[in-house]
């Protein structure tokens, strides 16, 4: 309330007298003129001396406003004396450029003999103003005054200087710029900061930030690559390779990324030529080292399978000789050549073709990015030659080769076939080795002429290595069949059809069936395991067929009573239960014809025409119904055969 009242008493106009006088009226017991309360004297003196002291502060408070505004009003003068010598500066700059432009450019036509020292005063004149130009720039970049920068560079543009002047400002744009341990990350985000600069300071910024990407690949990432390829080229190409793969890919991916800003009518031939400036003399190279290193990987891979295996390998033969024994063999099923114990080692590994497959999958993605696109199907196709050469012929082939070698021959006893497991692992390789073809090949051939070409020699290693498969699998089904051969010539006996004591037999199967009917369904549940699609069917076809001719050729050889023939049937019944397991209708037709064929063996004399015309044995040969019927004891004394005269 006092400041207030205080405010009050300075009301203008100022009259001292006036001051004091509504003072001591305001105080109570101070008027002069009586009122409320008596005049009192020491109220009075007791108000002014306060009032003095408000005073006193008030007028300490005034003062330092004052001096405060005065400050800022001196700052103030001095700042706006500052701009204005600037402007002035700048104005003489303007002048003087403007000025000495045009003499620079009178003095040119000028004769040298009659002006030259006018010529040599105007052209110094020229150079120094110039040289200030840019050390102005220079500063001007230094403070960040964007507005300065835009003004020299205006006044700039007319002079010689002026590529000196963006020389200076791309390579101040990029000290500090390269903190990071990624310098492409450093690089997008500097040209994404001066591509928003750039405008605001040059009349042509797509020029100037086509100058700066250039000067950046030129020198600093020329450089970088330089020293990270350097380094591996000749001690470590497996590094080599995937330095290049990832300095290639993230310098074409940096590319992409500068593409979107202003660099001119022609940026993607600009930025591509800056790339194959860098890059061209590793790229010529390239494909040489690849190969030489999936080469040498490929090899190291497989020889420390082998070696882990502790197997030598065999030498493959080739030429007249070996492909002369491949024939026979293939024609006649002898195993030419000393047979082998693999010890079910089937020679070949997973984790091997995965590793072959990895490495030659990393080699296409290489090649794709790193080959010219004209080169890119003939570089593609002289991998995938490697992969044939490592994967399907040194490996797949070799482990054919020796899986025909061990296999057995069909008249050996209680023998192991491993060949089997060959054909299981061949066909998931296969499967393996056929996605790889067509996810990373068929993308870098398919619209090439080498498509033919690749697809021609896959179909031919794939025969190959089918006939080998094909040759090991019949031979195979020898041996299954050499087996149940010897089970029926070491257990059956002549006795078990023609039994001393027809009433003391009981009848169910003989025990040389029930061993060879175990013995099939072992194998077929094996070739199940071993194969798929359609090679089951085609295989285990095969074998019923072959199964069905020793079941058939087996029970000829034997004399049948009735009873005997009985036990026949049984048995029989038995194999065509057995037959069921190949789920194969073919197979399972064969035995029901064969059962057929046994009742021959006990059917009544007088009976045997009818059963001959019956629906399963009317369509045979009237010759095998004949040999069947030949096989009963009472051939001749029931005299059976004027029924097939």
């Amino acid at each position: 309330m006092a400041n207030v009242t205080t405010a009050q008493l300075f009301e203008e106009p100022f009259d001292a007298d006036e001051y004091i006088e509504r003072l001591a009226w305001r105080t109570p017991g101070g008027g002069s003129k009586g009122g409320a309360e008596a005049f009192d004297p020491k109220k009075l003196l007791e108000e002014f001396v306060n009032h003095i002291e408000e005073l006193k502060q008030l007028d300490e408070r005034i003062q330092r406003k004052v001096e405060k505004l005065e400050q800022q009003c001196h700052r103030e003068a001095k700042e706006f004396a500052h701009k204005v010598q600037d402007l002035q500066r700048s104005n003489q700059i303007k002048e003087a450029a403007d000025i000495i432009q045009k003499l620079h450019l009178i003095a040119q036509e000028l004769p040298f003999d009659r002006f030259s020292d006018v010529k040599a005063k105007i052209a110094s004149k020229y150079h120094d103003l110039e040289r200030q130009l840019i050390q102005e720039f220079t500063a001007a970049q230094r403070r960040g005054e964007i507005g300065r920068m835009r003004e020299v560079a205006a006044v700039l543009l007319h002079f010689k200087g002026y590529a000196h002047c963006v020389d200076v400002y791309i390579k101040q744009c990029q000290e500090g710029a390269y903190m990071r341990n990624d310098v492409f990350e450093d690089i997008a985000i500097l040209c994404q900061r001066v591509n928003k600069q750039v405008g605001e300071v040059f009349c042509s910024p797509e020029t100037v930030m086509a100058k700066l990407i250039q000067s950046i690949f030129e020198n600093k990432i020329q450089a970088h690559v330089k020293e990270r390829l350097d380094e591996t080229r000749n001690s470590d190409v497996e590094q080599y390779l995937k330095n290049l793969y990832d300095l290639y890919t993230r310098t074409t991916a940096l590319a992409a990324k500068l593409s979107d800003f202003n660099l001119g009518s022609d940026k993607h031939t600009f930025l591509s030529k800056l790339i194959k400036n860098i890059f061209s003399c590793y790229l010529e190279s390239y494909i040489d080292m690849e190969r030489q290193y999936l080469q040498n990987r490929s090899g190291m891979i497989l020889q420390r399978y082998y070696d882990s295996k502790n197997h030598q390998k065999r030498p493959v033969g080739t030429g007249s000789i070996q492909e002369l024994k491949e024939r026979i063999r293939q024609r006649t099923n002898l195993p030419l050549g000393p047979s082998i114990d693999t010890h079910g080692e089937t020679f070949l590994s997973q984790e091997v073709v995965v590793n072959l497959l990895q490495e030659t999958r990393h080699a296409f993605e290489r090649c794709n990015k790193l080959s010219d696109p004209a080169d890119l199907p003939k570089n593609a196709f002289s991998i995938f030659l490697l992969l044939v050469e490592y994967l399907c012929v040194d490996h797949i082939d070799y482990a054919l080769e020796i899986g025909l070698s061990a296999i057995p021959s069909a008249d050996a006893k209680n023998v192991n076939l491993y060949f089997l497991d060959v054909v299981q692992q061949a066909n998931t390789i296969f499967h393996l080795f056929d996605k790889q073809f067509n996810d990373h090949l068929m993308p870098l051939i398919s619209s090439s002429p080498k498509l033919t070409e690749c697809l021609h020699k896959k179909k031919e290693v794939i025969e190959q290595m089918e006939v080998k498969l094909d040759t090991g699998i019949d031979r195979t089904l020898n041996c299954m069949i050499g087996q149940m051969k010897h089970i029926l010539a070491t257990e059956q006996k002549k006795t078990d059809f023609k039994p001393e004591d027809e009433n003391n037999v009981m009848i169910q199967y003989t025990t040389a069936c029930s061993k060879v009917c175990a013995y099939v369904s072992k194998q077929v549940e094996r070739v199940r395991r071993s194969m798929d699609g359609k090679n089951v069917d085609t295989v285990l076809t095969e074998l019923g067929v072959r199964f069905h001719r020793l079941i058939h050729e087996h029970l000829q050889q034997f004399s049948y009573s009735s009873m005997g023939g009985m036990l026949a049937i049984c048995d029989v019944a038995e194999y065509r239960r057995s037959a069921k397991d190949f789920r194969v209708p073919l197979v399972l037709q064969l035995f029901d014809t064969l059962h057929a064929l046994c009742n021959l063996l006990v059917v009544a004399p007088d009976n045997l025409k009818q059963v001959c015309s019956g629906e399963q044995l009317t369509n045979l040969d009237r010759n095998l119904l004949h040999a069947f019927v030949q096989l009963r004891v009472d051939y001749r004394s029931a005299r059976l055969g004027r029924h097939f005269s």
